[in-house]
């Protein structure tokens, strides 16, 4: 998706997208770092949680890895 094409309500940030999409924070984090999907700059207004908002993403390609995206199951701890 060419940045071109995004409306200015496409872009939010992680915790937005997390409840959106259902796609945990992590897994768009990692999404973000392979390139799999754009980071944009934030306006750095605080989020309500004491935290500055620094990164925004594009929805629509939220949306778009999402349909594709499958919960893994967690290993259970090891037996010490």
């Amino acid at each position: 998706m060419h940045p071109a094409e995004l409306y200015v309500d496409d872009l939010v940030f992680v915790d937005q997208a997390e409840r959106e999409t259902g796609v945990p924070r992590a897994t768009i984090r990692q999404w973000a770092a392979r390139g799999k999907i754009r980071r944009y700059p934030g306006n750095g207004r605080p989020n309500g949680l004491g935290h500055a908002q620094r990164t925004m993403y594009a929805l629509p390609e939220i949306r778009q890895q999402a349909a594709t995206y499958r919960a893994m199951p967690q290993r259970a701890p090891k037996a010490a």
